[in-house]
């Protein structure tokens, strides 16, 4: 009898034990802000069910409100354990034209990147980097002359005969004022300040998606960054151009590949005013494509298991391809790896060896709803590869609108 309760006693310990790393691992694990359609109630996707707990009253306010609402509710292990309190926001489920589309990107930047030191001469090191100047720095002004060029940069240092010069920069968050001391170079013939700086880019992405009520798209899935020094590329101006894909270098494990592509016109079809961790954001002055819209799903409506891609291997046209999603983090907000995404699609398989560079922001699609984009190839795999969620998109891309209207 003493044996059995025992055995009884620690089962029932190793149980507790269970149900309290469970909750650990579901109140680190789940977020704790969720968006909710208007007249829908928040559900979870989880391996065990999660329901989210609210009073009546807060109910019919919901239901009632004309505009979001914020309100809280509390997320329940087997409907019955508390886990958390979250926010939720009550917002009308926007409708998107997915897109798939390719486009090109022409980016100035808002100010110079610093990309690069060089020694002046033999035994001569850089004024810059002397003066404390880093890579990655974004220099605003010299002279209280404001920059946004390499040759605006040269001509201020090169006209300077040697004096100090006060360079007003930007590293991450902070200004700082730095006094730099060009030196004379004999081999370009001029007074010179060691570093090297970049002022634009231009590359190849997909549209993810269109609001047709206000022009606004998002694409990419993830910031353009500066080749050399993997910063994020502050905008200062930026244009949307038409794409032809004529080519494919197919990935291999170990080699990204990628997909090639020329400028079909140099006029604009559009303009970009935001890149960041979730990718390029602007306005175009039509739809990039005749797909209907179609809903937008929050990130907690987001399933495991069949969904499709839309993307252009060739041309300017997208085609759905077969994709699973096999693993889904909630709580990754504001980045771009909210997914794990394998391609299942024998033709995309045969033409591209999965996904490749320029495929980022190919719109992820599930359940007739718009759940998010390519974002990144798994290198040793290029048959899977990362997704970021509609929603976060979405909200920096309403920003954009937020902003225009103020």
């Amino acid at each position: 009898m003493r044996k059995a309760v025992k055995f009884l006693t620690s089962v029932l310990d190793i149980g507790v034990a269970a149900l309290a790393a469970l909750i650990v691992y579901y109140f680190v694990q789940l977020p704790d802000n969720y968006y909710v359609s208007k007249g829908d109630t928040l559900k979870i996707s989880c391996f065990f069910n999660i329901d989210a707990s609210r009073g009546e009253e807060t109910m019919q306010s919901l239901n009632a409100s004309p505009t979001p609402l914020n309100q809280k509710a509390t997320l329940k292990l087997f409907g019955v354990i508390p886990i958390k309190e979250v926010d939720v926001k009550t917002v009308d489920r926007p409708v998107l034209v997915p897109g798939g589309n390719p486009f090109g990107i022409k980016i100035l930047t808002d100010g110079v990147m610093v990309v690069g030191m060089g020694d002046v001469a033999d035994g001569v090191p850089s004024p810059a980097l002397e003066a404390g100047i880093k890579t990655g720095d974004i220099i605003i002004s010299v002279n209280g002359q404001k920059v946004l060029s390499n040759s605006e940069i040269a001509a201020i240092i090169s006209g300077s005969n040697g004096k100090e010069v006060t360079v007003l920069l930007k590293r991450g968050q902070t200004e700082m004022q730095i006094s730099l001391k060009p030196v004379y170079s004999e081999s370009y013939g001029c007074y010179v300040a060691g570093m090297y700086v970049r002022d634009s880019t231009a590359g190849i992405g997909t549209i993810t998606f269109y609001d047709p009520k206000t022009g606004i798209f998002g694409g990419l899935g993830h910031p353009v960054c500066d080749v050399d020094t993997g910063e994020i590329m502050p905008i200062s101006s930026g244009e949307v151009v038409n794409v032809s894909i004529n080519g494919i270098n197919k990935g291999e494990p170990g080699e990204p590949g990628e997909l090639l592509g020329n400028f079909t016109s140099v006029f604009p079809i559009g303009r970009i005013t935001l890149n960041n961790e979730a990718g390029l954001f602007g306005k175009l002055n039509s739809a990039p494509n005749l797909n209907s819209a179609i809903p937008m799903a929050m990130r907690q409506e987001v399933q495991l298991g069949d969904a499709t891609i839309l993307s252009t291997i060739s041309g300017d046209k997208p085609e759905e391809y077969k994709i699973k999603i096999e693993k889904i983090d909630l709580n990754d907000t504001g980045k771009s790896k909210n997914m794990v995404i394998r391609i299942v699609d024998q033709r995309l398989l045969d033409a591209a060896g999965g996904i490749v560079q320029g495929m980022s922001g190919s719109p992820i699609i599930q359940n007739g709803m718009l759940v998010g984009a390519v974002t990144h190839v798994f290198v040793n795999d290029p048959t899977k590869g990362y997704g970021i969620f509609c929603d976060t998109m979405y909200e920096y891309a309403n920003s954009i609108g937020l902003k225009n209207a103020a």
